[in-house]
């Protein structure tokens, strides 16, 4: 195969630039509350193949700004040890809402989309303080910044899937929404080598059946919800985020946050002491969903 040599040099310094920036038990998630709707028939499209693994890792990023290229199926990508998946415990359901509670661990989970720069800050904050993440990303904001899906991932953190446009998907139709997470799901699997373990529906907290029948259709089969909400979409500035969050959290808290609101990026060295104070440990989804 023939390498651009300019091609590697623009990837060198997209990489060099973010560097210098830089088991569940069988009862997790019972609280989940139960959806609207009903199970929509099922058509003729074909069932994709759920997650499994390991994401792995493209050698080269495309340097694009709309749908990204898969990898070269003739140099398949290496396995990434960050992003290492932990078995979730017989009994998970689809939908999970909270952890254990008899665990000293929480969840932070993003919406990933918004000023790259401040994915970054964040991103660095986290590890400064030991903390991993789960970030559910935007289709769209993977198309714009391709980077960061890798940049998550060797950080130790968590990538999902949180459909390709951020649009109501309760309102959609069966074809419509399963259309909107596999985009998604097909950036993921471009830029990584998997579509990821966890889909959480846009704008809802919880997933209508339907949803939930699409995103299986999907490959997923499991949802991400959350059972704490600080609305730091909002933009109350970083005192109320981390108040309302270490106001209300408890062992086993899925917590929902947004990349691109700085109020957020400043709250979150104070939310990660105020956890550490109380005796919890911020870890990935899936780490907090584990089978023991």
């Amino acid at each position: 195969m023939t390498v651009d040599r300019r091609s590697i040099l623009r990837t060198s310094a997209q990489l060099a630039t973010l560097t210098a920036t830089g088991g569940l038990l069988a009862g997790c998630g019972r609280e989940a509350a139960t959806a609207a709707g009903g199970p929509h028939p099922a058509t003729a499209a074909p069932t994709r193949p759920a997650a499994t693994g390991s994401p792995l890792s493209p050698n080269l990023f495309p340097h694009v700004t709309g749908s990204p290229a898969a990898p070269s199926p003739t140099q398949p990508p290496s396995p990434s040890p960050a992003a290492e998946q932990p078995p979730l415990a017989p009994g998970t359901p689809q939908e999970v809402v909270t952890g254990p509670r008899d665990r000293p661990q929480v969840a932070l989970t993003f919406h990933g989309q918004g000023d790259p720069a401040l994915a970054l800050a964040l991103l660095t904050a986290a590890e400064q303080h030991g903390a991993q993440l789960t970030v559910l990303a935007v289709g769209s904001w993977l198309d714009q910044q391709p980077q960061l899906a890798r940049r998550i991932l060797d950080g130790g953190h968590e990538l999902g899937n949180h459909t390709q446009n951020h649009l109501d998907i309760s309102s959609m139709s069966p074809d419509q929404a399963y259309a909107e997470i596999t985009a998604c799901a097909d950036r993921l699997k471009a830029l990584t080598g998997s579509i990821g373990r966890w889909f959480r529906p846009s704008e809802a907290q919880f997933a209508t059946s339907q949803v939930k029948e699409q995103a299986r259709r999907a490959g997923y089969e499991h949802l991400l919800s959350f059972d704490l909400d600080p609305r730091d979409y909002a933009d109350p500035g970083a005192d109320a985020v981390q108040r309302r969050i270490l106001g209300a959290v408890k062992p086993g808290s899925i917590v929902a946050l947004h990349m691109g609101h700085q109020g957020t990026v400043d709250a979150l060295p104070a939310v990660l002491d105020g956890l550490r104070e109380r005796g919890l440990t911020a870890v990935t989804a899936s780490r907090l969903c584990a089978a023991t």
